[in-house]
């Protein structure tokens, strides 16, 4: 199975890497459209700031054949942001696949901290990604911004208020949290990517 990570200006990459090769997968890191438009699966992780990630993928073609790729995708983190229409961090438009606003926190009580920062749980759990799960279960987080309930949410999580910890339409997969870093749990949903 050949497994492929979008190649951009985006960090945390290396643990995705780590994470597969601890699943026996010896992913490519790539930023050539050919390659990512034949690889059995696709990943597309990262941290960072949405409009430059947006900027450094038109540069290169890869708002084109992320949209229009048949094969699995999982977005991870801003991965999830960038695949939704619009975001509000640089004002800055996405590759709509979902057709929904990523939006920032707005702390309402004393002591609510932008970043979400640590571990919370996932709940309402709608995908073949999390096949095996029973709910409630933990994943680790960090994001100042986040995606609104919607009809393509196939995970929520409270914060502030509750939001779409993950995403869902066709072939397209995406977390808001880190399963690289989400230990038994995170090490699961992967595997459970891979096997789709």
């Amino acid at each position: 199975m050949k497994v492929a990570i979008v190649k951009y200006n985006a960090g945390n990459i290396y643990s995705v890497i780590n994470a597969l090769r601890r699943l026996g997968v010896e992913p490519i890191l790539t930023d050539d459209p050919e390659e990512l438009a034949c690889a059995d699966k696709v990943i597309f992780p990262g941290q960072g700031e949405a409009s430059n990630a947006m900027r450094y993928l038109r540069a290169h073609n890869l708002d084109r054949v992320i949209t229009q790729l048949r094969q699995p995708l999982l977005g991870i983190c801003i991965g999830q942001q960038l695949l939704c229409r619009h975001s509000e961090e640089g004002n800055t438009d996405c590759l709509g696949i979902f057709d929904v606003d990523v939006v920032k926190f707005q702390p309402k009580e004393q002591g609510q901290k932008v970043p979400h920062m640590g571990w919370n749980t996932l709940e309402q759990l709608k995908s073949d990604i999390f096949k095996g799960f029973e709910g409630n279960e933990y994943a680790y987080f960090v994001h100042s911004y986040y995606v609104p309930l919607c009809s393509w949410a196939a995970a929520t999580t409270d914060y502030i208020q509750p939001y779409a910890s993950a995403l869902h339409r066709d072939n397209f997969y995406a977390t808001q949290f880190h399963p690289e870093k989400s230990g038994s749990v995170g090490e699961r949903i992967l595997k459970n990517f891979l096997e789709l």
